[in-house]
């Protein structure tokens, strides 16, 4: 039986789309999805007919965050965030649905980040008895402080207005296709070399707290992954049902 790909490419006038295609699991972030994912972004940045790469989906769910029955490792999740941050080419996300979790990790990650009215956000880590720890490490550099406070202490849900307001996505509006295009065109009228050498000048903060964190927030997130709290939290996620704590 032939491998299903859970990760699509198209090329289009020097633009690579990336489509995550995993419908069973709301595109969430399996071994075999983080795995394809990387293995096509490594693809994209050596081909040198690619001007930029644009990440998006398909269904209602963008990303759904980590998949509680087949989790990737931590240094697998923090491998895929810093390809996206070290690509020498332009990672646009394109979000036309939910983005939850460990998926704002990706939207993080990226250079330029756009949002349809329709999509939602939600860091809902403490809600399953973990934190949002290796996604912290492109997030934290890019987010409003008290809001980010917010989100990740309440995991309420919120709208892609408050998201661009935050720094979570760069632009928002009703169709998500006709807030990109400006985006895409320039990306298409810029030098290779342009993109690379300012990339890596917009990079340097987000870098930085990968080789100052990235070490201690994969054992945070082994060590809670691995708790009794956690190991509730996940079953009750599943099982569709408050957990313990809820009062």
């Amino acid at each position: 039986m032939a491998a299903v790909n859970l990760v699509h490419d198209a090329r289009q006038r020097g633009v690579t789309t990336l489509t995550l295609d995993s419908p069973a699991n709301r595109n969430a972030l399996s071994t075999a999805l983080v795995g394809e994912l990387a293995e096509r972004l490594a693809r994209a940045d050596k081909d040198d007919d690619v001007r930029a790469v644009v990440l998006t989906h398909t269904g209602n769910t963008f990303c759904a965050g980590a998949d509680l029955r087949d989790p990737p490792h931590p240094d697998t999740l923090v491998g895929l965030l810093r390809t996206i941050v070290e690509l020498r080419k332009p990672v646009v996300a394109r979000v036309d649905g939910h983005v939850r979790a460990g998926g704002l990790g990706l939207l993080g990650a990226c250079d330029v980040a756009a949002a349809s009215s329709a999509s939602t956000f939600a860091f809902t880590e403490v809600r399953i008895g973990v934190a949002p720890a290796v996604i912290s490490l492109p997030l934290l550099p890019r987010l409003d402080p008290r809001a980010v406070a917010r989100y990740y202490l309440t995991g309420e849900k919120f709208d892609a207005a408050e998201a661009a307001r935050i720094g979570l996505v760069t632009v928002a509006g009703p169709d998500v296709d006709q807030v990109l295009e400006p985006v895409v065109d320039g990306l298409r009228r810029a030098s290779p070399q342009g993109l690379a050498e300012t990339k890596k000048l917009l990079t340097v903060k987000v870098l930085e707290a990968f080789d100052r964190d990235a070490e201690s927030l994969t054992a945070l997130s082994a060590r809670l992954f691995g708790s009794s709290p956690a190991r509730e939290g996940m079953t009750a996620f599943l099982e569709r049902r408050d957990p313990a704590w809820v009062l």
